[in-house]
C-alpha cells in the first residue's frame, strides 16, 4: 500500500515545478504588458510630437530598425526552441523539477497573467 510518506517527495517536487512555472508564468506576462505600454506610449509621444513640429522622425527608418528588431527576437526564439527538446546536463530536471509540471504552470501563468 502506498502511503503518504511515499508520495509527499513527488508530490513536492511536481506541486513546486508548477508553482515555480506558473510564478514564472505570471511575472513574465505582467512584465511584457508593461514593456508594451512603455513602447506603445513612446511612439505615440513622437507621432504627437512630430504633428506639432517639434521633431522630424523617419518612420521608414523607424520601422527598418524595429523590423531588424524583430527578426533577432525571432530567431533566438526559434533557436531556444529548438534547443528545448534536446539533453542538457542543465535542465531543470535535473535539480529535481520535471519540466511537464514547470511548462505546464508557465502556460497557466501567462493564461491568467
Amino acid at each position: 500500500m502506498i502511503t503518504t510518506t511515499d508520495i509527499a517527495p513527488f508530490a513536492g517536487t511536481v506541486g513546486g515545478g508548477f508553482f515555480l512555472g506558473f510564478i514564472s508564468g505570471y511575472a513574465l506576462k505582467k512584465v511584457l504588458r508593461l514593456a508594451t505600454i512603455i513602447i506603445g506610449l513612446f511612439v505615440a509621444a513622437l507621432a504627437y510630437m512630430e504633428y506639432q513640429k517639434i521633431v522630424s522622425v523617419d518612420w521608414t527608418r523607424t520601422q527598418v530598425v524595429s523590423q531588424g528588431g524583430i527578426t533577432w527576437v525571432t530567431d533566438a526564439i526559434t533557436h531556444i526552441s529548438n534547443t528545448i527538446g534536446a539533453t542538457h546536463s542543465g535542465t531543470l530536471s535535473h535539480i529535481g523539477i520535471p519540466l511537464s509540471s514547470a511548462s505546464a504552470g508557465l502556460m497557466l501563468g501567462l493564461v491568467e497573467g
